[in-house]
């Protein structure tokens, strides 16, 4: 009998996944920004009638299960049939290539070729999976805050200290937060690399921390100290686990949050009417105004015992019709490029959502050559990794910056060498 399960246990999800597959078993680990989750049950339930022969399971989990416990499976060789995830090139060794069992493997590489070298081994030409949508990272702004503070919003080319100045006034008079930044080393490689930082060396492999991720880490160190962002979306958390401020955002008690595009549809949903809000780019470093490009990649994991019902139910899930209806109905900006190229419904009225897609869509355009080769390159995990976990320690008070650089340096060259 065809079904298709939604488990909403992180922990039940991580022994679910571990499970070897039956014959005819598809189990898909799943994290949701949003409401993507509500989407992808509806489309896979239409896949389960038409295909009675392929049990897909959908094992929905945290991202945090997917970014801690998911990397144990697969060294294990376990894990699911398919995962949704976005540390792909890191963990690419793991991916199946699906080139020999699609229908139609010159469809996914006219559609989704642009960003495959992101989910692949260097110097593969392997088809592992696609992007479920491309991501930017920016800032939303409580328009309704400032306005009650009588605060200017500052303009498209404001650099970083424009905004903590702004927001901070608005947080002075209106008694909350000014800002915040997710808790993640990708979220702040934009405002490192738009005060000039590279993190890729002449070789390839990473270079030392620069003085232009340094310019900028400087500030936000300052700004976690003084009160201008609230230090606790930081130190609340060990290691490298991922917190977003996304909810204090959603709450009304943030004036200016640093996040990205997969935000949009939790907001349209969490937010409603009760204040006005707008995205407003990447501020402006020394060097550039840069985002991050990225996003979410489904991938079909190699240990699957059945590669046949995964391609299968890949081929479906990658196809026009249903790409089209994930993205307007899911509020993502699209990967597929020929359903980016043609016309898109994205389904709301609200006028926030409409006015931040097609704002983050204009902002791409502004993405420094720096942090466009970061998706693809190996180690930017470690990066991002080592960067979040040495700067929350110096937030917290248990280490000085300069000796936090140093840690950050020798964090990524021991990732190296175990590789």
């Amino acid at each position: 009998m065809t079904r298709m399960k939604s488990i909403g246990a992180a922990f039940a999800a991580v022994l679910l996944s571990s499970v070897a597959a039956h014959a005819g078993d598809v189990r898909i680990m799943w994290y949701s920004d949003g409401g993507e989750g509500e989407v992808i049950k509806d489309l896979l339930s239409r896949f389960s009638k038409a295909n009675p022969d392929v049990n897909v399971i959908l094992d929905e989990v945290s991202y945090d299960v997917v970014k801690e416990q998911l990397p144990v499976q697969l060294e294990a060789g376990q894990g699911p049939d398919i995962a949704r995830l976005t540390n792909l090139k890191a963990q690419a060794q793991h991916w199946l290539d699906l080139r020999p069992y699609l229908t139609d493997a010159k469809y996914w590489e006219d559609n989704f070729g642009a960003q495959a070298d992101w989910m692949r081994p260097d110097g593969s030409t392997a088809i592992t999976g696609f992007m479920t949508q491309l991501t930017l990272t920016g800032g939303f702004v409580n328009k309704t805050l400032f306005e009650q503070a009588g605060v200017e919003i500052p303009g498209p080319k404001a650099t970083w200290d424009d905004w903590a100045a702004a927001a901070k006034k608005v947080a002075d008079s209106q008694k909350v937060f000014a800002m915040a930044i997710d808790r993640s080393g990708h979220r702040v490689s934009g405002p490192n690399i738009s005060y000039g930082a590279n993190y890729i060396a002449a070789d390839g492999k990473p270079a030392p921390i620069d003085q232009g991720a340094k310019d900028f880490l400087s500030r936000f160190v300052k700004w976690n100290e003084d009160g201008t962002i609230n230090k606790d979306v930081w130190v609340s958390a060990a290691g490298t686990t991922y917190r977003s401020a996304a909810e204090d955002f959603i709450n009304g008690g943030l004036a200016y949050l640093y996040s990205g595009s997969w935000q949009v549809s939790g907001f349209s949903q969490k937010i409603g009417d009760n204040f006005d809000w707008v995205m407003a780019g990447s501020p402006c470093g020394t060097a550039a105004c840069s985002g991050m490009q990225g996003g979410a990649g489904l991938v079909a994991v190699k240990y699957t015992k059945n590669p046949k019902d995964v391609a299968k139910v890949m081929d479906y899930l990658a196809g026009a019709d249903v790409q089209k209806e994930f993205a307007e109905r899911s509020l993502f900006i699209p990967a597929h490029k020929g359903v980016a190229a043609g016309q898109i419904d994205f389904k709301t009225d609200n006028p926030h959502v409409q006015a931040a897609l097609k704002a983050f869509v204009e902002a791409a355009g502004q993405t420094a050559a720096p942090a466009m080769k970061l998706p693809g390159w190996k180690w930017s995990d470690a990066y991002y990794s080592a960067i979040v976990a040495r700067i929350s320690q110096v937030i917290a008070g248990e280490m000085k910056l300069d000796d936090a650089y140093a840690r950050i340096d020798e964090d990524i060259k021991a990732k190296v060498a175990g590789n």
